[in-house]
């Protein structure tokens, strides 16, 4: 096949995945094959959940899409909406499961704090990730590029920042969740959704000066860990205040 050259023109907050030696978010690659449009992207850096568009010659196209001559690419992400290709976004933005790699637990339990759905196990191999991601249809959540390149991931959003707050706040962006938060109706420890207990029936879990000074808990459907509002109860809020505070700016 006769080579041949792309140029990717690279738009809003994508210019993020490129080298630093690259200027105005535009990369040029000579190919001799025939390529998907996928391969070339990650090629350069870019994770392919991270694009919501791609115009090929002014054609919007998926990731499967070949290339084989000559051609010009534009590549949007999902905070950038265009009503003339409305009907050809690659993301979905109603995800509302999650699933976070074994370096994020802070961000996994402000998240939980939140009331949003996280799978997360610190042990996790890459492998079982992305079959759970995949088979549970759950937006993968890492700081591993190369995890989100994975061709079965098919949801999923790399981490900019890393700090937790600064986090929390990038995936609450990114999905549109601040209209499900529901904060203190989940488990921080495995995720599962909390419920009202009455005093007697988790009596045996609490400490003496538990049992003397507060009369309401909530115990969680699966692991069965008691919540009451105790000293940690206000750390949380003030969490909640921070997250709220910085996510109104």
């Amino acid at each position: 096949m006769k080579p041949f050259t792309v140029r990717l023109n690279v738009f809003g907050d994508l210019d993020f995945f490129l080298p630093p030696r690259t200027r105005g978010g535009k990369v040029e690659r000579c190919l001799g094959e025939r390529t998907s449009v996928k391969d070339v992207i990650e090629s350069c850096g870019i994770p392919h959940p991270e694009v919501d568009l791609i115009v090929v010659n002014g054609k919007a196209v998926d990731f499967a899409h070949p290339l084989t001559v000559d051609a010009e690419i534009e590549l949007y992400p999902p905070e950038m909406q265009s009503s003339k290709f409305r009907e050809k976004r690659l993301q979905v933005f109603t995800i509302i499961e999650f699933i976070a790699d074994g370096h994020l637990g802070k961000l996994v339990r402000d998240l939980r704090l939140l009331g949003i759905d996280v799978v997360y196990d610190p042990a996790a191999e890459d492998r079982q990730l992305v079959t759970t991601a995949s088979k549970n249809n759950r937006a993968l959540l890492t700081r591993d590029r190369r995890l989100l390149m994975h061709a079965a991931v098919k949801h999923g959003y790399y981490l900019r920042s890393q700090n937790p707050l600064e986090q929390t706040i990038e995936v609450l962006r990114r999905f549109d969740l601040g209209s499900i938060l529901s904060p203190f109706s989940r488990c921080l420890r495995c995720n599962a959704l909390l419920e009202a207990a009455e005093k007697e029936k988790v009596i045996g879990q609490l400490e003496p000066l538990t049992k003397i000074y507060y009369d309401e808990f909530c115990r969680c459907t699966g692991c069965a860990q008691v919540y009451w509002s105790g000293s940690h109860f206000t750390k949380l809020q003030k969490r909640l205040e921070q997250i709220r505070a910085k996510l109104s700016r």
